[in-house]
């Protein structure tokens, strides 16, 4: 019996022992998953960050690291992005790097949301001020005189109107509520949203806008292991020494959203569809035009819906398109077609309303798409309309309308001669040699005829 007891202990003590290895495996192997953001924020890369959080989470990832060079995006984007970050199971740092990168405007509130926040030497951070404010504002009238006699200026939260005080305390409340989520400083994040401040590497973490700075991803998985973080309110230590980094790249549907919410690529996706549409509905039965544009069409309303969308642009670009069809329909000496053109510039450039970086469309494809609108819709359907407009030259339908000459006395139905060709004829009256007739329907190789008044005979 203590035989079988001592068994038993050793059996129990070997097993503790296989699970202690097993873990101790489990742990080593744990990734760090590496995600890069080289340019704008906007659409595509919110994708890309929650579903590469997602692929983070199912492989018991220890650590996301963010390696970030960025000069700003969307709004929308940036919330989406902290609030994957704000909301994940797995730690994330956000790394600036490399050297000469910048984590500027809604890359701040992004470096200030992370679990860890590092920079490389040689980088900055800051200028976090909202540029999204929509609309033009009208430019200020001056009085030189009155601001040479005026020594009390205006401080500049007085010059701002309302709509922009909303937007900056909505923003500074923000920044400052993700800086004290993570004990960072306060102070300085509102520096940064109110006065559009920066920061090299250096001072951020001499001012605990930071936490490390790195010279490379080595170097930051090595001095953070064994830091303690708070991930969903609940403490962790980072084990990050020896483990392997695995990069996540974004994937095709990430590439493709990419691609259409491009600002330039959606404008044109709009302008083909309404494009392909209207000439669907000009020459029904073509197909291809009204396949193409709808696609194309849906494309573009579903990249708009993600994008800060001015709907007056939209609407001024659609009256000048309207427009240009009505001077190829009812020509009124370039009334239409230079009202068309100019509805149409101008809605193109306050489409797309923001000042985010990235996010406007090149002058030189509203210039482009401007002059192919005009040779398209003014000349090209123009010279369609008048072509169709023309009387018929050739085949059955020619003869409508043309005069004959009756060859024999006859009634009812007899012989004319028309295009110096004998064609069987039918009429309602009767009708002599040599009479004149107008043909007046074609039935088969039977014309339809009547007389001509006396008048217009030879």
């Amino acid at each position: 019996m203590i035989r079988l007891l001592r068994l038993f202990f050793l059996f129990v003590l070997f097993m503790s022992g296989v699970i202690v290895t097993f873990v101790s495996a489990n742990d080593v192997t744990k990734p760090v998953i590496q995600l890069t953001i080289e340019d704008v924020i906007g659409p595509a890369t919110d994708d890309y960050v929650e579903r590469s959080l997602e692929t983070a989470t199912l492989q018991h990832a220890e650590l996301v690291v963010i390696v970030m060079d960025t000069p700003g995006g969307l709004d929308t984007a940036m919330r989406g992005i902290i609030k994957n970050i704000t909301n994940s199971s797995v730690p994330v740092a956000v790394y600036v790097s490399p050297t000469g990168a910048r984590a500027a405007s809604a890359g701040t509130y992004i470096l200030y949301a992370s679990h860890i926040a590092a920079m490389s030497p040689g980088t900055n951070l800051g200028a976090a001020t909202p540029v999204s404010i929509g609309g033009i504002s009208p430019p200020d009238k001056k009085d030189p005189d009155k601001d040479k006699e005026n020594t009390n200026k205006p401080t500049p939260a007085e010059k701002m109107s309302a709509m922009e005080r909303k937007v900056i305390n909505d923003a500074v409340a923000y920044i400052r509520g993700l800086a004290q989520l993570r004990g960072r400083n306060q102070e300085w994040a509102e520096k940064a949203v109110r006065e559009a401040a920066s920061l090299p590497a250096s001072d951020a973490l001499k001012q605990n806008v930071i936490d490390i700075v790195a010279t490379d991803l080595s170097d930051l998985l090595k001095q953070i292991d064994g830091r303690e973080v708070l991930v969903l309110g609940e403490k962790h230590i980072l084990k990050t020494s020896g483990l392997s980094v695995q990069q996540i790249n974004p994937d095709w549907r990430s590439r493709l959203l990419s691609v259409i919410t491009n600002p330039n690529v959606a404008y044109i996706l709009m302008l083909v569809g309404i494009y392909g549409l209207i000439f669907e509905f000009s020459n029904p039965g073509a197909i291809a035009p009204g396949t193409i544009g709808a696609i194309c069409l849906l494309l573009a309303l579903y990249s708009f819906q993600l994008l800060p969308i001015n709907y007056a642009g939209m609407g001024l670009i659609l009256l000048g398109v309207a427009l240009m069809v009505g001077e190829a329909f009812q020509p009124s000496f370039g009334i239409l077609g230079i009202g068309g053109v100019v509805s149409f510039v101008m809605g193109s450039i306050i489409l797309m309303d923001t000042e985010a970086p990235g996010f406007g469309i090149d002058i030189s494809v509203i210039a482009t798409f401007a002059v192919l609108s005009v040779v398209l819709f003014v000349f090209i359907v123009g010279m369609a309309m008048n072509a169709r407009r023309r009387p018929v030259v050739s085949g059955l339908e020619e003869l409508l309308g043309s005069e004959a000459v009756v060859i024999d006395d006859f009634e009812h139905k007899g012989r004319v001669n028309i295009h110096s060709e004998n064609w069987n004829a039918l009429c309602d009256t009767p009708l002599r040699k040599g009479q004149h007739v107008k043909v007046i329907g074609i039935n088969g190789l039977m014309l339809h005829v009547e007389p001509l008044a006396p008048s217009k005979q030879e």
